[in-house]
């Protein structure tokens, strides 16, 4: 099929010449004013390959049609020439030839520019799909492992959602607060899952100390705390299951979520912002479930005492940066432990 050249011209002769000049390369449509080429524009515009028009009509004349065009979006996709008379025929077919080669080749361009946005649109839609199903993988192991834990440990499911959502609170807050530690909401998410393995160690822990109805001996305090470095040593046993940056913050929380800002933690005494802050995180989470829920070894505590004690570290020496959302997230944190029971738990 070959291109259309639409010529809009009142005088006939003028339309005659064009034609004549054009025809052995292209098929030359021809109407005698601006009305009668928009008529023609509306339903073939997508075919013609340029409009040589004439700008004095008496009927529309060229400048109105331009106006039309524009206000139709049709003149980024319809090259228009105006050829000036007496018409040079070589210089004529020269002008038409490059003006549609040049429309030609942006058109080519435009489509393949859209087979490859579709293409790569696509292909986001299917990484998209990927990356939600190996999320839901990497928590799927999680939640695995976790209940692991809660049945070695005799531990109730809701200990461990208790620390996932002061973990989140804790988290969230933080990501208002300072956003030097980067804490976006996919990552978040990551840390909030994984807080589920802080205390996966414990299943290498033997039951007469783990399962202990009393306080520990020295002896037995210290064996219960390598449940941090065995914990670490089988999240890190099982990479390459589980996508890296889950693997990355599941070893940070088991191993670190014991440390104390002022290096007096275990196992490694690291110190500030030594210890990663998907742990420090954690670490608030956990002490503050274990003072306000019951153990087979103590009462629950009243949540402002807890509170008191966390802010006056008591229990161990936290970030002032987590302190200060700890307060803003006070009521929070009193809520959501109202609103999951506790059962009798051993820490």
């Amino acid at each position: 099929m070959r291109n259309i050249v639409l010529v809009v011209d009142d005088m006939e002769i003028n339309r005659e010449l064009l034609a004549e000049i054009l025809k052995d390369e292209y098929d030359v449509i021809m109407v005698e004013n601006g009305k009668q080429a928009l008529e023609y524009m509306e339903n073939r515009n997508q075919e013609i390959a340029v409009v040589l028009l004439d700008l004095i009509m008496p009927e529309m004349d060229g400048f109105e049609v331009l106006k039309v065009m524009q206000e139709k979006m049709w003149i980024d996709k319809i090259p228009v020439l105006v050829i000036h008379k007496p018409f040079d025929n070589a210089l004529v077919r020269k002008r038409v030839e490059n003006v549609v080669s040049l429309f030609q080749y942006q058109r080519e361009l435009e489509e393949k520019v859209a087979e490859q946005t579709e293409t790569l649109r696509e292909q986001y839609k299917l990484l998209k799909v990927q990356a939600e199903r190996l999320k839901q993988s990497n928590d799927n192991i999680i939640d695995i492992l976790g209940t692991v834990v809660e049945h070695r440990n005799l531990e109730s499911g809701e200990h461990v959602r208790r620390v996932k959502g002061y973990t989140k609170i804790m988290a969230e807050e933080i990501a208002r607060e300072y956003p030097e530690y980067g804490l976006t909401p996919e990552k978040i998410g990551i840390i909030v899952s994984a807080s589920a393995l802080h205390d996966l160690g414990k299943i290498a822990i033997p039951d007469s100390i783990l399962l202990k109805p009393g306080r520990f001996t020295k002896e037995e305090f210290e064996c219960m705390k390598t449940h941090t470095v065995k914990g670490c040593e089988i999240v890190s046993s099982i990479e390459g299951v589980w996508d890296e940056e889950y693997a990355k913050i599941g070893y940070e929380i088991s191993r670190y979520h014991h440390e104390r800002y002022d290096g007096r933690g275990y196992p490694d005494g690291l110190k500030g912002e030594e210890i990663p802050i998907s742990a420090q995180l954690v670490s608030v989470a956990d002490v503050y479930d274990a003072l306000v829920n019951e153990r087979v070894y103590k009462d629950a505590l009243p949540k402002d005492k807890a509170f008191e004690m966390i802010v006056n570290g008591e229990c161990g020496t936290f970030s002032p940066k987590l302190m200060v959302c700890f307060r803003k997230a006070r009521d929070r944190f009193e809520s959501l432990a109202e609103n999951i029971p506790a059962k009798a738990e051993k820490e």
